[in-house]
């Protein structure tokens, strides 16, 4: 069984939503251990690469999770209304999921968000 590990921001921002949306997310997220590959997951989830280290998004509804897997555990680093970034997506006139990944993946203050969650992460 995979644990799934939220930072405090990640976190914070889950607890915002009403209960539905959070299961509507986590059901979205159901990854078993034998598909934390990245392949299994490139395949089913978006792909963001910064630096040679990636970061997966998966899309339930509304709302946009960023993860990155790790031994037995799938990391949150950021729970985002697709609003959030619906004007950097407009802005940039973005088709497809491939193109949209690729211009994230370039987006300094996308990885500003990132970053800042990634510095409350705490693993018990």
């Amino acid at each position: 069984m995979l644990q799934i590990v939220f930072n405090e921001i990640s976190a914070a921002e889950l607890s915002h939503l009403p209960a539905n949306v959070q299961f509507q997310l986590l059901d979205a997220l159901n990854i078993r251990p034998d598909e934390l590959s990245e392949a299994a997951l490139t395949k089913r989830f978006g792909v963001l690469d910064r630096g040679g280290k990636k970061f997966f998004r998966c899309r339930a509804g509304d709302y946009r999770v960023y993860f990155a897997p790790g031994e037995n555990m799938i990391r949150i680093h950021r729970v985002l209304h697709k609003n959030t970034l619906g004007d950097f997506l407009y802005r940039s006139n973005l088709t497809s999921t491939a193109e949209e990944d690729a211009s994230l993946a370039q987006s300094k203050n996308f990885w500003q968000l990132i970053d800042e969650g990634a510095k409350t992460l705490k693993i018990a």
